[in-house]
Formats: C-alpha cells, sequence, structure tokens
C-alpha cells in the first residue's frame, strides 16, 4: 500500500537513539537523557490553578474559537507590547495554534504548493525543513552548521546574507518564503535587531514572506535579549511571527501558541485552520490568558535555570577535554564531535554514547545534512545530573585527553 508525503521521508534518526536508550534502561542503565528537548520545569503554579477552576465549568468543555479566545488574544498582544513595544491588532493580527509545529505546518499548507520553493537554515528544527516539503515545495537551504565557532560567529551575519543571496539568486522558481528562528536551534545563535532589519529589507524587495519561529524569545544567555522580527520597521508588510509558551512559560504539553503580524497572513491560516480544527480546550486558553498576564516574570526564571544547567555542561564538559562554545540563548549546547571520534558520523557517535556512557544525546543528522559532525545537548537535567553526565562522559570517551 502507497501512502502519500510520507513515502520519500527518511529514517526519523531520533528513534535510532530513543530505541537504544529504552534498550539500555530495560537492562538495568541509568541512562541520562539529554536528547530530546522536552521541558522539565513545572509550569507556573498560577497556570495549574486556573486550569483546574476552569476545567470544573462545564462551558469550558464545548468547541472553542480556532482562532483563540479575545481575552487570549488581547494578553499575547499586551505582552508584546510590554515585552518588545510592538503593538498588535488582536483581531488581524494575531490567531491562536495549537503549538508552533501545528501552526508551521498549516502556514506553509497558505504560503506554498507546488513549483513553490522556501529558503530554510541548514541545521534547523526539523519541522522547518519538512513544512515546506509536505506542501510540495522546493527547498534551498542557507548553511549555519559553523556557528559552533567563535571565530564564525563573528562574522555570521555577512556569511549568512551572502548564503541567502546565493539561495534566492540559484535556481528556479525564485523563493516566495524564507523561515528563520532566532535564537536558533539547535546551534544557539543569536542576533540583534540589524539583522532582523535586514531579513525584512531582503523580502520587502524580492516580495517574500518571512516565518520567524520565536521560540526561544525568552531564553537568552549572557544578558542577551533575543529581538522580535516584528520590531524591524516594515516588518508588517512581509514578516509574521511564531510565539510559543512553551519554553518562556515551561507550558510544553499544553500546546499554546500563537502567529503574529501581517494581517494577510494570519487572516489566511485563520481560513484555513476553520476547517481544520476547532481550537484548544477552551481551560487552557484561559489558564494562558491568565499567565501571560500575570505571570510575565516567569520567563526570566526559565532562563536562568537553563543559563546555569548551559555553564555546568560547558564547564564540564571542557574538564575532559570536549571544548564546546556557549550558546547565545535557548535550551540546547551545540557540539561538534570531538576531533578523536571524528571519523564516526553523528548517528554513530551518538549511539556509541549510549551504549558506552549511558547518555543519550541527539545526533546532528536529524537537523538536516548541516548538521552532520555535531551532536545537540538539551538542558532539561538539573545540574547534578549533568555532573552525572559528564563523570559518565569521561568514562567512555577515552580517547579525550
Amino acid at each position: 500500500m502507497e501512502f502519500r508525503r510520507i513515502e520519500n521521508l527518511p529514517p526519523y534518526v531520533f528513534t535510532i537513539i530513543n530505541n537504544l536508550k529504552i534498550e539500555a534502561r530495560r537492562a538495568g542503565h541509568d541512562v541520562i537523557d539529554l536528547g530530546f528537548g522536552n521541558p522539565d520545569i513545572p509550569s507556573p503554579d498560577i497556570a495549574v490553578r486556573k486550569l483546574a477552576e476552569a476545567a470544573q465549568n462545564p462551558r469550558n468543555h464545548r468547541y472553542s474559537l480556532s482562532r483563540g479566545l479575545p481575552k487570549l488574544r488581547e494578553a499575547i498582544a499586551g505582552y508584546y507590547q510590554r515585552t518588545w513595544g510592538v503593538e498588535l491588532d488582536p483581531e488581524l493580527e494575531i490567531t491562536n495554534t495549537i503549538g508552533s509545529k501545528e501552526g508551521f505546518s498549516h502556514l506553509m499548507w497558505v504560503l506554498l504548493d507546488h513549483d513553490d520553493a522556501a529558503i530554510v537554515p541548514s541545521p534547523s528544527y526539523p519541522i522547518h525543513i519538512y513544512g515546506p516539503l509536505f506542501a510540495g515545495a522546493d527547498l534551498r537551504q542557507v548553511p549555519m552548521r559553523g556557528l559552533s565557532h567563535p571565530e564564525a560567529r563573528d562574522n555570521f551575519t555577512e556569511h549568512f546574507f551572502d548564503n541567502l543571496h546565493t539561495a534566492y539568486d540559484v535556481g528556479w522558481p525564485k523563493p516566495r518564503v524564507l523561515v528563520i528562528s532566532f535564537p536558533h536551534n539547535p546551534t544557539g545563535a543569536c542576533v540583534d535587531l540589524d539583522f532582523m532589519q535586514r531579513v525584512v529589507d531582503f523580502c520587502r524587495e524580492r516580495e517574500m514572506v518571512v516565518v520567524h519561529d520565536f521560540a526561544y524569545a525568552d531564553v537568552g544567555f549572557d544578558g542577551i535579549k533575543p529581538p522580535s522580527i516584528l520590531q524591524a520597521e516594515g516588518a508588517k508588510e512581509v514578516a509574521v511571527e511564531q510565539y510559543s509558551m512553551t519554553k518562556s512559560f515551561s507550558m510544553a504539553g499544553w500546546r499554546s501558541a500563537f502567529l503574529l503580524g501581517n494581517a494577510e497572513v494570519v487572516q489566511a491560516l485563520v481560513k484555513l485552520k476553520s476547517y481544520l480544527d476547532y481550537g484548544m480546550f477552551q481551560p487552557v486558553q484561559i489558564a494562558s490568558t491568565v499567565t501571560l498576564n500575570e505571570a510575565s516574570d516567569f520567563p526570566h526564571e526559565v532562563c536562568a535555570t537553563y543559563e546555569r544547567r548551559c555553564d555546568a555542561l560547558i564547564d564540564g564538559l571542557a574538564r575532559i577535554g570536549w571544548d564546546v562554545p556557549k550558546p547565545g540563548g535557548t535550551m540546547f549546547v551545540w557540539a561538534p564531535i570531538p576531533e578523536p571520534y571524528a571519523e564516526m558520523d553523528s548517528v554513530e557517535f551518538c549511539s556509541m554514547l549510549v551504549r558506552e556512557c549511558d547518555v543519550a544525546l541527539s545526533p546532528g543528522l536529524g537537523f538536516g545534512p548541516g548538521g552532520e559532525g555535531y551532536a545537540r545537548f538539551a538542558l532539561i537535567e538539573n545540574e547534578q545530573r549533568i555532573s552525572q553526565a559528564v563523570r559518565n562522559l569521561r568514562r567512555g570517551l577515552t580517547k579525550l585527553g
């Protein structure tokens, strides 16, 4: 039997490591899982209390608005105004989505079709690569793999825009969509507002739509405050941004996210979603509303937690001879495979770490061809468990100096 859209999908490489982890745990091994980026920080107390309260009301068990309750859209508009100074019309420039992956995937359906093209960084969060492909579009990839090296970071902006021009100029059809995400998963790269302005100007000149996945909006290290692309002049002419409560508010399972910005694009997604879903469970929308309005300091606590874990990991790796630069943000550390193991590809290397070190990481290949040669640590364990993971790595990586 043939199945449309999935026939040409490659094996999901993360499954290989996950299966090894499961086998090892069944055999009695204490595998420290730093692979899947599943936040472990509890959601805000106020969110949980309001969810429980709202769930007690039977009226909240009915179908809800696909684009989100008006007060929820007003709450995210208020959060954007307070945090980035961006004014948004809750009626036209905001819609709720059932998580960023759902919103992004369906957004690609309204922006792209067969005989269209999109530009996507490589490596990238997998849905950024496969979303345009599921929509039938051609894919042009802009290399970002070198961001693990400090010297590459110094010249990142110029290299990125050189590659961006090349991706646009080479081939046909000319791309209609540019996908970016900063702070960047998996590399941890951050950019400033001048960079975002250049992106907006690039897309305005070419009548492209830029989609900025702002999943780590509130997770910048060493004083970095990641900019919203909607702060750039003229952004609403060409830009939409995804904001999620998953990382900033540690509400992963709640699937509470938004698409904001260009009204025409937002309303196109609203129209499609009106055919596809009835929106989030209303108590989740009510709890999200209260959280945005009354727990706006919670993302600072989340960011500080991830930065402490990041510092503990990088310091520990340095002590065992694995030098990895600190990311600018996100809940991840992007690590080049150490030179003594460079003959191994990322899946082989990460498989070995499960078997020999009882540590699970994500292979770089899982983030596209540009991720080969790297492994991604997720900062989803406390500092004590991270220290244990480093000791395990010291034991198993016998070639490190």
